[in-house]
């Protein structure tokens, strides 16, 4: 297992590689749909992202103790990010993506050539990733977008979760969807 921590160069991003497990910590930020549109539509970001982390997740949230609490914070499906993520990752300077499911060749290509890496977090362990919250740092627009749409700043210590698309053009993905077409293929000769 891979430690990485904030800030992410650019140096420590390029060191990894598509199937690579890492545990992410210190700063991760939140953004999905809302968020996303927001920025491409030239809205101003509210935290520096440059050399950070941007996780596609919608946390549930409890307030406590003049702060919040996150009871969930799972993985959202990160391909409906896919018509942003590129301009992001080159104007933000965004160095880790963190989702479930994958994105696409604009995003995997934005990867290459800014020095980013796509992290894949394990669905349906929610409350399991909310352990991973140390604090909650700040939250921008809670009034505009909403709890599970809002930019939540979290600390997070050990956040686990495996390349997915590397700097490279490594696209494990890819590889899984390549590998699935082989034996399916080769399955079809079988019973032929």
């Amino acid at each position: 297992m891979i430690e990485v921590r904030y800030p992410f160069t650019e140096t420590v991003v390029r060191n990894l590689h598509a199937g690579d497990a890492v545990r992410v910590s210190g700063r991760v930020c939140t953004g999905r749909d809302r968020f996303h549109k927001f920025l491409a539509d030239g809205g101003e970001c509210p935290v520096d992202l440059r050399d950070g982390a941007l996780f596609h997740c919608g946390p549930v949230v409890v307030p406590e103790g003049g702060s919040w609490r996150i009871v969930a914070a799972g993985p959202t499906t990160s391909i409906r990010e896919e018509p942003y993520e590129a301009d992001a990752i080159a104007r933000l300077g965004i160095r880790v993506i963190i989702g479930k499911g994958g994105m696409g060749a604009n995003t995997l290509e934005a990867c290459r050539r800014f020095g980013c890496v796509y992290l894949q977090a394990v669905g349906g362990a929610a409350a399991l990733t909310a352990r991973r919250i140390r604090r909650v740092a700040g939250v921008h627009f809670l009034e505009t977008f909403g709890a599970t749409e809002a930019c939540w700043e979290w600390e997070v210590e050990g956040l686990e979760a495996v390349v997915g698309m590397d700097a490279h053009g490594g696209d494990l993905f890819a590889k899984v969807r390549e590998a699935s077409a082989a034996r399916l293929e080769a399955l079809g000769k079988e019973d032929a």
